[in-house]
């Protein structure tokens, strides 16, 4: 094929790209009603449960360390809040989880990844204490409130769901909290 044809060729495919534009895709997309959606995706409660109790964990830990290390007010009145209600949270959770066939049979330590987040954490000081922990307090909210918000809807344990249920609106006053502080709206 000479240069000529090749040129000519991805000016017509150009061409066709721009001619079915998103909104010639729109028709279909804005045809389906509402109530066919779908979760993006399925959370098994094993799945949950092991996430959730290690994200709990990596909560409570990370915000006991910023009470160590930070003594800024914001950051001190976040960490509180989020202690309080994760702790709270893991009381429920190991309430409801008793008896429970879902309970796993070992109570996971943190999570790899949690782990590994909570050391940089140990690791880091003043400045770069705090933002790493602000960052780090926004990425595991936004993570909760998916996982949660998910599971709420789509999962298999109705005693499970109402926890998710009744949980998420206070991951999500955790995470508009921590994004406030990061954009300096809190005061």
């Amino acid at each position: 094929m000479t240069l000529r044809i090749k040129i000519a060729a991805a000016g017509t495919a150009v061409a066709l790209s721009l001619a079915l534009s998103p909104l010639a895709f729109a028709q279909d997309v804005l045809a389906k009603p509402a109530g066919d959606a779908s979760p993006v995706f399925v959370v098994d409660t094993p799945s949950f449960l092991m996430q959730t109790m290690s994200a709990n964990q990596f909560e409570i830990q990370s915000s006991e360390l910023a009470k160590q290390k930070d003594q800024e007010d914001a950051i001190n009145e976040a960490a509180d809040m989020i202690i309080a209600d994760h702790k709270a949270a893991g009381e429920k959770l190991d309430a409801l989880l008793a008896d429970h066939p879902a309970k796993p049979a070992d109570m996971p330590a943190l999570a790899p990844k949690h782990q590994k987040m909570l050391d940089q954490l140990e690791a880091a000081d003043g400045a770069d204490f705090k933002a790493l922990y602000l960052d780090m307090q926004v990425q595991a909210h936004m993570e909760a409130v998916a996982l949660f918000r998910t599971y709420a809807g789509s999962g298999d344990d109705q005693t499970l769901v109402g926890f998710a249920r009744e949980t998420l609106p206070a991951l999500e006053t955790h995470l508009a909290h921590v994004t406030a502080i990061v954009h300096g709206e809190h005061r």
